[in-house]
């Protein structure tokens, strides 16, 4: 058998929009295989078909040499596939076990005998590294470990073939290397994986072959080892593409944004942030390096409007904001990419027309008092999607919820650039972004600075940060470790003061 899954000339289409366009993917028994594509490509909806979520409109699926008709998921867990999806399916307040074996209870006298289910999920996770406690509850667990319950649902039900959706989006460098040591694991076992990504560091770490779509067309199959990373970029992008994307001089101008001696408490009521100073100029972007759960979500609040400072003074372009409101801070010129895109980013039922004007329907032209105005808010939402090349299928009133990752994440980036900020947090703005949108949103990052206005970057990729900032403030434990010139430092020093080792030059 040279296939375990052989999908040919797979076609769909939603809305007049052709997400898969006569697609072919070819997956052996025991290989990682990588399916790469920009975001809004098709990867998800060739994965979904092949798990039963939609139907082809035409094409044929074989698994083991037989043909099959895969109707749902039960069909495809029936058949040896599995999948985790990009936005775990996990039920918060029950354990790790009890969402594990749901829908599949296992019975002892008509009653659920969990215990004989988490001897065998203790047992799986013993035998494939995974290290999780089958009693612990899915809202006590950090998100590296609700992907491996999500990991351990799959091999509890015996899956065969393992579909990962953008596994390593919401991970930290840890857990990414710990996830590798996983999917080599399985793969050493005889398990298929398909790694629906667009990471190109990742694939060239872990895949074997990898086939590579765009705009929902099938553009070739190639084998990882021989193949660089610049040919597969260019392969899913269509065009070059530049890793690192140049900046003019870096010429810092007056103090944008000053903090002093910020204390800020988490939800526990301890201290997340401890007197943390930092200043941030005009034409430079500083980045905030550290490993998550460092003070990084409270400093972002802390700032933004969304946390209470408890001790010290936050000053915007010289005017003290340390205790305005949300809105105060925008119209004062602040501007804020949040971490998570769906639950801070956007109101995922509204149109993307008016997840754009969000800050901004008060203002002229868009309401003269009570009514807005819809043709001024449909043009300018106009002018930034086109602006920012956020893709959708009905344009400005699509759902903000039916647009891929990628384009959410570019609406939300147009939206804050458009304000023309003195100051603009951005915190983890490339997650779950593929080469080409990475580049793109790297260019309006240096252009807002290059326009002489500051950004604070906050993001748990090293290369982001040692690629875009003029300065890198390390933050551990809630602390300012040091701040250190971009050009003068390196991955590995980066690392040392992350870990709370060599305080280095303590100006901000």
């Amino acid at each position: 058998m040279e296939y375990v899954v052989e999908m040919r000339d797979i076609r769909k289409e939603f809305l007049g929009i052709v997400a898969n366009d006569a697609i072919t993917l070819t997956v052996r028994p025991g290989e990682i295989h990588a399916l790469l594509g920009e975001n809004g490509a098709g990867k998800s909806t060739l994965m979904s078909i092949l798990f039963g979520l939609c139907q082809p409109d035409r094409g044929k699926i074989f698994i083991r040499g037989q043909e099959v008709k895969i109707a749902n998921p039960n069909v495809a867990n029936d058949l040896g596939i599995g999948m985790v999806h990009q936005h775990f399916k996990l039920v918060h307040n029950f354990t790790v076990t009890e969402n594990i074996i749901l829908g599949m209870e296992p019975q002892r006298f008509g009653a659920v005998h969990i215990k004989a289910a988490a001897e065998r999920i203790q047992e799986l996770s013993r035998h494939y590294g995974l290290n999780v406690d089958p009693a612990a509850k899915i809202e006590d667990v950090s998100v590296g470990m609700q992907q491996r319950v999500e990991i351990l649902k799959m091999l509890y039900r015996n899956a065969e073939v393992l579909i990962f959706d953008e596994p390593t989006a919401v991970l930290t460098p840890q857990e990414i290397t710990e996830l590798i040591k996983i999917m080599q694991n399985l793969a050493a076992e005889g398990k298929s994986i398909i790694l629906i990504t667009h990471k190109l560091k990742e694939i060239k770490a872990v895949a074997d072959r990898c086939t590579v779509i765009r705009r929902g067309k099938y553009v070739g199959v190639v084998d990882v080892a021989t193949a660089s990373e610049q040919t597969m970029a260019e392969m899913m992008v269509g065009r070059q593409v530049s890793f690192i994307v140049p900046k003019g001089e870096y010429r810092p101008g007056k103090v944008l944004l000053k903090l002093e001696g910020l204390t800020v408490l988490n939800h526990a009521r301890t201290a997340a942030l401890k007197s943390f100073s930092l200043s941030a100029y005009g034409g430079e972007i500083v980045g905030v390096a550290g490993v998550d759960g460092n003070g990084q979500t409270e400093l972002v609040e802390a700032i933004t409007g969304l946390r209470k400072v408890e001790t010290g003074h936050i000053w915007l372009d010289g005017k003290e904001i340390t205790n305005l409101s949300v809105r105060q801070r925008i119209d004062a010129g602040l501007a804020h990419v949040p971490e998570d895109r769906q639950k801070r980013g956007l109101v995922l039922d509204y149109s993307l027309e008016d997840n754009i004007i969000l800050e901004i329907y008060g203002r002229e032209p868009f309401a003269k008092g009570w009514l807005l105005n819809r043709p001024a808010i449909r043009q300018y939402a106009q002018e930034v999607m086109q602006h920012f090349d956020v893709r959708s299928a009905q344009g400005v009133v699509t759902a903000a919820r039916s647009l891929s990752g990628g384009n959410q994440q570019k609406a939300i980036i147009g939206r804050e650039i458009s304000l023309n900020p003195r100051v603009l947090i951005a915190v983890q703005p490339t997650r779950g972004l593929d080469v080409g949108s990475i580049e793109y949103i790297h260019r309006r990052l240096i252009a807002q600075r290059d326009a002489g206005f500051a950004v604070l970057l906050v993001s748990l990729d090293l290369d982001e940060i040692l690629n875009l900032s003029d300065r890198i403030a390390v933050i551990s434990h809630g602390e300012l470790i040091g701040t250190v010139n971009a050009d003068q430092t390196d991955e590995i020093k980066i690392g040392l003061m992350m870990a709370g080792v060599g305080k280095e030059g303590q100006e901000t």
